[in-house]
């Protein structure tokens, strides 16, 4: 199956089994690059709370914790094509009886729980969209254990990430965004969240890989952890040691469900501009080229084996059998390149593609088009 534009194959796993770090196991579904103009959103580095050894992270909790939160999503009990058996994270766990007490006393059914973390003083929350996307409500649970209703301002299922928000009677402890690309491999980590639905909890590690590929999306750059992340921690961040976030914690991969010191948060560079963008608008516009490509002619660039009907590619006169090299400014050495490029792009803007056909090597203006809604992958 080829690599395309508008759909990635997703691999098999034949000798592990890839969990979301929720309550709902499925695979979850990272983001796209960050853009130049993004760097603002991002912090400069601070000086590291935790700077001998360390020996405690106690001062680092208790900077952060505050701003994370526990977040509990219920459909209504008499909906009975939705309703579903209390998911396997929670099962057997001291939060499934009180759980399950409270929500039959209201009339509805626990579809799943999971992590977040604020970052905003006036309660705007991120956490991933399988969190959150098939609730009919979602209860947030502050670390005090005061609680409030929340409301869905944007989702993204393609990347995995969620905004949502609450209204507190006064401002709330929140966090800010760490720089993902200062991260090295071997650096210390913590990682906060509700695993099992058991409240909040944090466990820390260090940063065992970057830019792994779990076959996801196409868009797949996660920071692999070896912190322990378990069902219920999806949705939460991961901090260095100065309590930025530089990690939004998304998957686990393990053979039984529980931790296996494997996990993957989508980095800080690819979460920060996209909920920017859904704080704005509350969803993502992402660019399409309209091609299906092949890598591996061992040569520069991609090949494009098929152009869709009516599509961009097709209207700025691109051919089967061209290499495109270049989109914009970017050298395209990968299908997977190619495709975040043009995603990265806004619809409707003109993208220069630069390509090389038949030996000689053209400039052609592509005016970048919507990818369609109904595209997953």
């Amino acid at each position: 199956m080829r690599p395309d534009q508008d759909s990635q194959p997703m691999r098999r796993m034949a000798s592990r089994s890839f969990f979301l770090a929720a309550s709902a196991l499925a695979v979850a579904l990272p983001g796209g690059p960050a853009r130049a103009d993004d760097t603002a959103l991002l912090a400069p580095p601070v000086p590291a709370i935790v700077t001998s050894g360390p020996l405690t992270f106690a001062p680092l909790v208790r900077k952060v914790v505050p701003a994370v939160v526990n977040i509990a999503v219920t459909q209504d009990a008499d909906d009975r094509a939705k309703r579903q058996p209390v998911p396997p994270g929670v099962k057997g766990t001291p939060f499934e009886h009180r759980f399950r007490d409270r929500m039959r006393s209201r009339g509805e059914e626990m579809i799943g729980a999971g992590s977040g973390f604020i970052i905003d003083p006036g309660g705007v929350i991120v956490t991933n969209t399988h969190v959150v996307g098939e609730a009919d409500r979602i209860t947030v649970s502050l670390s005090d254990g005061t609680e409030y209703p929340a409301r869905l301002v944007g989702s993204d299922d393609l990347t995995d990430i969620a905004v949502i928000s609450i209204q507190a009677p006064n401002p709330l402890p929140y966090v800010t965004w760490g720089d993902s690309r200062q991260v090295n491999v071997g650096d210390w980590i913590m990682a906060a969240g509700n695993p099992f639905g058991l409240g909040s909890s944090v466990t820390a590690g260090i940063v065992s890989a970057r830019g792994r590929d779990i076959g996801a999306s196409p868009f797949d750059d996660f920071l692999q952890l070896d912190a322990p992340i378990n069902p219920g921690n999806s949705g939460g961040p991961s901090f260095n040691l100065g309590g930025q976030v530089v990690a939004l914690n998304t998957a686990i991969v393990s053979p039984t469900g529980g931790s296996v010191g494997i996990g993957f948060g989508i980095p800080s560079e690819i979460v920060a501009p996209i909920v920017a963008e859904l704080r704005r608008s509350g969803h993502i516009d992402r660019g399409w080229l309209g091609v299906t490509l092949a890598d591996g002619d061992g040569h520069a660039g991609v090949r494009i084996t098929d152009i869709d009907r009516g599509g961009p590619a097709e209207k700025a006169k691109l051919r089967t059998g061209d290499i495109v090299l270049t989109v914009g400014e970017e050298p395209v050495d990968s299908a997977r390149t190619l495709i975040r490029a043009v995603a990265a792009e806004h619809p409707g803007s003109t993208v220069q593609v630069h390509i090389r056909r038949r030996g000689t090597e053209l400039t052609v203006p592509v005016i970048v088009g919507h990818r369609p809604a109904d595209m997953d992958d």
